[in-house]
């Protein structure tokens, strides 16, 4: 990671720092969690099948024990019996070994996801250097795993001296008592320390994941210069550059696409350019240029023009004149005021005509010459200018 600058690291990881720190397989990760879930898991399983596992293996312990003539004449056949009695226990505890197994994972993955990282077991060379060795083990971080593994044996151990002690007089009775009673007392005492331990896990499991936690986000805190640097890296990137370009058009155009529909008008070119205004006759601003494109993103504009029943107006040098000197939520050029309200008042005379009557009669704005351009954007002189 980030070289140590001398400055204190007081500003949040950035999701870059944290993704590069996930690629190299650091995350925040609590060995205690998974632990708690596998004893846990393990405890259910025989709480729900117990009786069973302990009726199969006391018939096959039993079984193993018996030999019959066949077998003393034979000393080979020892091995391919004990071979089945091993295979027919590993079968009855297959339950706990599969449930622990996928406890194990999941536990694992519920701090710090999924994640396999061939970055994290390649050889480096600063895992050799014995300074940075004897850091890691007379560092801070090295003293507070050690206190945490003393303490996390001192609550597991007094758990299981408690469980264990409460029942010292069964345990010294087990060894008087037949076969199956004293696997029954024995399975007993064990789910009752079982217990006892997976409640100690989960207490530490509840502390520790939260502490790995703050201590991983501790980690990868950076110095304001860092942040600083890796926004410059980031901003100097052309593929990010063009990325928010181009994400920013995207957006504004599709604010500009919602904006249609409140038009009053599209000034059109009739085919390159589109121009939509919205003017309230109630208010005292100058119309407002809601949306404008060119080519493809003109026709878009008359296509919702067309769905919104917002009028279209064919007038290719306004059209352009708005296009090149207006932005989007801008007024129009108080140059084109006359231009601009001939046109609304012509489609505002539309919408008010009683049926079978019709408007005034469509005006041909003219824009000033200083305002004329070409298609390119370029601006007209006046000799050039079509009148």
């Amino acid at each position: 990671m980030a070289e140590n600058t001398g400055q204190d690291r007081t500003e949040e990881p950035t999701a870059r720092r944290l993704k590069k720190a996930r690629d190299e397989g650091q995350v925040a990760r609590s060995i205690e969690l998974p632990a708690a879930a596998v004893v846990i898991s393990a405890l259910v399983v025989l709480a729900l099948s117990g009786p069973w596992m302990v009726s199969r293996l006391s018939t096959q312990f039993t079984a193993g024990f018996r030999f019959d003539r066949k077998s003393m004449d034979q000393p080979l056949l020892m091995a391919t019996a004990f071979a089945e009695q091993t295979a027919s226990a590993l079968l009855v505890i297959t339950p706990i070994l599969g449930t622990t197994l996928v406890m194990a994972i999941l536990g694992s993955a519920l701090t710090g996801g999924f994640l396999f990282a061939t970055s994290a077991i390649a050889p480096k060379g600063e895992k050799l250097n014995p300074i940075n060795g004897l850091k890691r083990i007379f560092g801070t971080h090295a003293l507070i795993e050690l206190t945490k593994a003393i303490l996390k044996c001192l609550l597991v151990g007094s758990a299981v001296w408690l469980s264990v002690s409460l029942r010292m007089d069964d345990l010294l009775r087990v060894g008087e008592m037949p076969l199956e009673p004293a696997l029954a007392l024995a399975g007993r005492i064990t789910m009752e320390s079982a217990l006892a331990v997976s409640l100690a896990l989960a207490v530490i499991a509840v502390i520790d994941v939260p502490w790995q936690k703050y201590s991983f986000t501790k980690r990868m805190r950076m110095t304001r210069q860092e942040v600083k640097d890796e926004m410059k890296e980031m901003e100097g990137s052309p593929e990010v550059k063009g990325y928010i370009r181009r994400r920013q058009r995207e957006m504004a155009n599709a604010r500009m696409m919602q904006r249609v529909k409140d038009a009053d008008v599209v000034i059109t070119n009739p085919e390159h350019f589109a121009v939509a205004l919205e003017y309230d006759p109630n208010g005292d601003g100058a119309p407002i240029v809601v949306a404008k494109g060119s080519d493809f993103m003109a026709a878009q504009i008359r296509e919702e023009a067309a769905k919104c029943g917002v009028h279209l107006f064919p007038a290719p040098e306004l059209a352009r004149a708005l296009y090149f000197t207006t932005e989007a939520e801008q007024q129009v050029p108080e140059s084109l005021y006359h231009a601009v309200a001939q046109v609304i008042a012509y489609v505002f005379s539309l919408e008010g005509a009683q049926p079978g009557r019709g408007g005034m009669r469509k005006p041909s704005p003219q824009v000033p010459p200083a305002m004329r351009f070409d298609a390119s954007g370029q601006r007209l002189e006046p000799e050039f200018a079509t009148p």
